[in-house]
Parts: structure tokens; sequence; C-alpha cells
């Protein structure tokens, strides 16, 4: 099967929780990466229940007619912090907590959350063999699949743009490879 992932549009900036709305700019993202996705012969729509990632999925089941599935498997490590602040902006603003992020030196648990992850795309790999299926999340669940189906240690260790597509083939005998990373010829 093939599993795309798609990062979120950009939301808003926010001092009062982790699970702000789209832009009006990240509207316009979830918009285009619709229209890029539809014709791809998807099967079936997943996403994250936050609500970045729910609005940048509603453009896509609204053209393809598909039900959207939220799975809790798939929300960003940062679910219960109480802000949002965009990585672009923390590098710029906090450089050094930008940097503990990439190093690795963070006080997230990358491992029980990269178990989370694996765990939740792996059951939805699962329950459609032989299917295209698309997953609206974030940036956090990108990198830690993404170092497990490299075999990498989890990490955050890539910056996914806003709306990027990342595609991996999932055989059922456990084997799953990366076909691309970042597409966003969508964006231009």
């Amino acid at each position: 099967m093939e599993l795309i992932l798609v990062r979120h549009g950009l939301p808003v900036r926010t001092d009062t929780t982790a699970d702000p709305p789209l832009t009006p700019e990240g509207h316009d993202q979830a918009a285009r990466v619709a229209r890029w996705l539809a014709p791809d012969g998807i099967d079936a729509t997943y996403s994250s229940t936050m609500l970045r990632a729910v609005q940048t999925a509603e453009p896509f089941v609204a053209l393809t007619g598909h039900q959207l599935i939220q799975h809790d498997g798939v929300v960003e490590f940062d679910r219960g912090s109480g802000v949002y602040v965009p990585m672009e902006v923390l590098k710029r603003e906090d450089y050094a907590a930008w940097k503990a992020m990439a190093d690795g030196s963070h006080d997230i648990d990358i491992e029980a959350f990269q178990t989370m992850v694996v765990t939740a795309l792996e059951e939805i790999i699962v329950a459609n063999p032989g299917r295209k299926v698309a997953v609206f999340c974030h940036g956090g669940v990108v990198n830690v699949w993404t170092a497990h189906v490299l075999g990498m240690a989890p990490r955050l260790f890539f910056e996914p743009g806003y709306t990027s597509v990342h595609r991996y083939m999932c055989a059922s005998t456990g084997q799953r490879n990366v076909v691309s990373l970042n597409e966003r010829a969508h964006l231009r």
C-alpha cells in the first residue's frame, strides 16, 4: 500500500492553545494540496484530531467525497504544551530552543512519541491493504515515522514544509520504503 503523509497548513501563532486554526495562508495551502492530490486515486483519508490537521484535510475530502477518519495517534508532540510557535518563528526568536529541538536535547519523550505514531500508522496500514491512503498530520509525525522507516534513532531531523507531501510504500511483509519527502510543487 502507499501511505501519504501531508503536513498541515500554516496555523495561527498563539500563546493560548497548542491547537490553533489555520491562517488564511494556511487555508490557501490546504486548497492547493487538495487540488494537487485529488487526481492521485487516494482511497481513504485520515487526519490527526488537532484542528490545523483537520482544517488542512477538509478541502481534500470535499473534492474527493471521502469520509475523514480522525486518529489521535498522529497528533503532534506539542499537543499538551498550551502554545503553538511555528518552527521557523522559534528558530528566529529563540534559536537555543530551536537548536535543542534539532539536536534532540529537548524535554520531549521522543521514543514514546515515535512509538505512538508508529503504532497508529501501522494500524492504518493494516486496515488498508493494497490501497493508497492520505494522512493529514504534523511535522513531528513525519519526522519520527521517516526516522523509523530509515532505521534511524527517533528525532526531529528535518523541517517538512507546510502542506508538504511525503510518500512511503508499505508492504504486507513489513517492508517500509521512502518514495519521496517534502513535495511542495503545489505551492508554486
